[in-house]
């Protein structure tokens, strides 16, 4: 039996991740729910605008502010504000793992192959190591 519990439930006041359209790549909030495949969002710190989404278009964080049901945007802004929920989700690492994507997104031709230079750099660096423990490691064995 697993000791994995899943808790990343839709409800109010969950941080979601809008994964499709025109706010994809954003943050914003759960503010009611309409039905059984759509959500109420806002994210007015953020830049996504109050809308109806449905449950394929965002993925649900772990971190959840305490906002009422069918809140204002101004109390939603305060409430995030508040708990420095952007910061917050900026720390995890699906956050930074989205950024170095982006960053690799962008790169021209000449930084793709910088890159790979210092890959095969840190390959050789780390292999000459590795050598030296196995050596090492074959002569301690044979005494």
């Amino acid at each position: 039996m697993a000791d994995w519990v899943y808790n990343r439930f839709i409800e109010v006041g969950r941080v979601v991740l809008v994964n499709y359209g025109p706010d994809a790549g954003k943050i914003a909030v759960i503010v009611d729910i309409v039905d059984h495949a759509r959500v109420l969002v806002d994210g007015p710190t953020t830049g996504v605008e109050r809308q109806v989404l449905n449950y394929k278009r965002f993925n649900l964080t772990d971190i959840v502010v305490k906002v009422p049901r069918a809140a204002g945007t101004h109390a939603i802004t305060k409430a995030l504000e508040k708990a420095d929920i952007v910061s917050l989700w900026a720390k995890t690492s699906w956050a930074k793992k989205l950024a170095v994507r982006k960053v690799r997104e962008n790169l021209s031709d000449f930084d793709r192959f910088k890159v790979m230079i210092a890959k095969k750099q840190k390959r050789a660096i780390i292999g000459k190591q590795f050598a030296k423990l196995r050596r090492a490691a074959l002569k301690a064995n044979q005494l």
